[in-house]
Order: structure tokens, then C-alpha cells, then sequence
């Protein structure tokens, strides 16, 4: 049996800025991607998403754990399918004047369950764009999903969990 196919990112979750650009490619293990750029001052726009709406919205996800600080951990069941690959997103939302700023993600889930957190900060129709922490670059999010799947593929959301 071959093993699910999970997404594997460090990043920092953005609302994508009406005024961000293409920016220069950037290369790395994983591959060569297109990057955005985004004035500094665009990255203190809140999202459309409430903050206390986020929260709830987190809490409506099986596994989840979440407190009122933003602070947050998500897991797949240890006890599902046999073949089925173990997940964790660990995250932090942090909160502007009500609304959600920007959230921290670390982890590895399946494309799907990546889609069910994003909905929980307004995404699809809040567009977002998302930092590659440790080389500092924006992604739109159709690359982001391509990176984050070549990060999977190559093996590092085992990495990206606590063992």
C-alpha cells in the first residue's frame, strides 16, 4: 500500500494583499518557485476573519485542541486506517483589532485538511498567500500547495511533528 500524500510546511499564513506583485524566483531542495512581493506595510493588514470567529471555527475540527490565546494543535487519529499516515499542524494565530493577523503553521496534513484549517480563517473567499519561514519569501497560494507537496513527497512533514 503507498502512503497518503501529505502537504509538509513551515510557514506564516498571510491575507493576500490586492497590491503584491510577482517577485523573483526562488530555488530550493524542494524546487524553483515563483515568489510574491508585498510592501511591509500591506503585512499589517488583518484578514477578514474575526479572531473569536477563527477560534471557533478551529473548534469545530475533530482533534483539535485549541486555546483562547490563538495557540493551537491538530492531529489525525492514531488509531485510523491501517496504512494512513500520522499528522500535526501546530499553530498561532495572532489577532489585530479583532481580526486575525496572521497565523503560524508547522506541520504535515493531507491537502483536504489543509483546506478544512484554511476555511476556518475565511479562506476561499478571503485569498491567502503564505511565508516559507526559514527562507523568508511569499508564496500565492497555488504555489505554496505545489511546495508543500514536494516538502511532502520528499519525507520532511516526518520532520515537522514531535515523535
Amino acid at each position: 500500500m503507498t502512503k497518503p500524500t501529505l502537504y509538509a510546511f513551515e510557514i506564516t499564513l498571510h491575507g493576500l494583499p490586492a497590491e503584491s506583485a510577482p517577485g523573483p524566483t526562488f530555488t530550493d531542495a524542494s524546487g524553483t518557485w515563483p515568489t510574491l512581493a508585498v510592501s511591509k506595510p500591506a503585512l499589517a493588514v488583518s484578514m477578514t476573519a474575526g479572531f473569536d470567529d477563527a477560534l471557533a471555527g478551529l473548534a469545530e475540527l475533530e482533534r483539535m485542541y485549541a486555546e483562547p490565546d490563538g495557540s493551537f494543535v491538530w492531529t489525525s487519529s492514531r488509531s485510523g486506517d491501517a496504512g494512513a499516515a500520522w499528522w500535526q499542524v501546530d499553530g498561532n494565530a495572532c489577532e489585530k483589532d479583532g481580526r486575525v493577523l496572521l497565523v503560524d503553521l508547522k506541520g504535515s496534513c493531507p491537502p483536504a485538511e489543509f483546506d478544512r484549517l484554511l476555511a476556518a480563517f475565511g479562506w476561499p473567499a478571503q485569498p491567502m498567500m503564505m511565508l516559507l519561514v526559514r527562507s523568508a519569501v511569499f508564496l500565492g497560494e497555488e504555489a505554496f500547495r505545489q511546495h508543500a507537496m514536494a516538502r511532502g513527497l520528499l519525507g520532511d512533514g516526518e520532520t515537522l511533528r514531535p515523535s
